[in-house]
């Protein structure tokens, strides 16, 4: 990498390291030999209900919170493919990686049904909040399983073990200081449904004054 590459990347991930501070999201493409994928990424604590519909609109996949480790061992979340009984739990291959990071789905308990832009954005803060203090959370009291909200767990050793969504965003997170809670959403391509191009992606992100990096990026700064 040239000095200047090295510049333009050091200034990318400033400029996505103060966004988050700023509670304002981030777009990460994780690697073309991976998912190959752009997900809209926000810390948890800072989701509200329009922040919601720009998930739901603007990106198009699931939305996710994924926590560091230790906050997942201090709320007890199991994998999810550990709890579930059933033949299709077998043989979890997946194509780009070597597990699974999908836990329990929650919602929290002052929700009616879960799934509104309030309810979830509810949900959704109150996690980021809980992952501020998580050996001070009862989690169980806070929050109810099955839920809306699907919960994923980052590997234990981050960017080290595992270079997916989840573990770039807690990077983020732990490098800016925010609770290590982040929502993870993938960008769909609204005429194909395939995953959205990294350019198409760099240009919403530019019309709308997110930062836009690449997985890559991260790693080297952060891992």
């Amino acid at each position: 990498m040239s000095r200047s590459e090295q510049r333009t990347a050091t200034a990318t991930v400033d400029r996505a390291i103060e966004a988050f501070r700023q509670g304002r999201p981030v777009c990460i493409h994780d690697a073309d030999d991976r998912e190959g994928e752009t997900d809209l990424v926000y810390p948890a604590g800072a989701v509200t209900p329009d922040a919601v519909a720009r998930l739901r609109n603007d990106a198009g996949g699931l939305v996710c919170v994924a926590v560091a480790h230790e906050v997942a061992e201090a709320f007890a979340l199991p994998f999810r493919q550990e709890t579930v009984d059933h033949p299709a739990a077998e043989n979890h291959d997946l194509s780009y990686d070597d597990r699974s990071s999908f836990s329990l789905t929650v919602n929290h308990r002052d929700t009616h049904t879960g799934i509104t832009d309030e309810d979830r954005a509810l949900t959704i803060r109150s996690l980021g909040a809980a992952a501020a203090a998580p050996a001070d959370t009862e989690f169980a009291t806070q929050f109810r399983a099955p839920g809306h909200v699907h919960l994923l767990r980052a590997a234990e050793g981050l960017l080290g073990d595992r270079q997916g969504h989840t573990e770039l965003g807690i990077a983020l997170a732990a490098a800016t200081g925010v609770p290590r809670a982040v929502v993870v959403c993938e960008m769909l391509d609204g005429e194909t449904g395939g995953a959205l191009d990294p350019r198409d992606a760099a240009d919403y992100a530019t019309q709308h004054g997110f930062p836009y990096i690449e997985g890559t990026q991260l790693v080297d700064r952060l891992g």
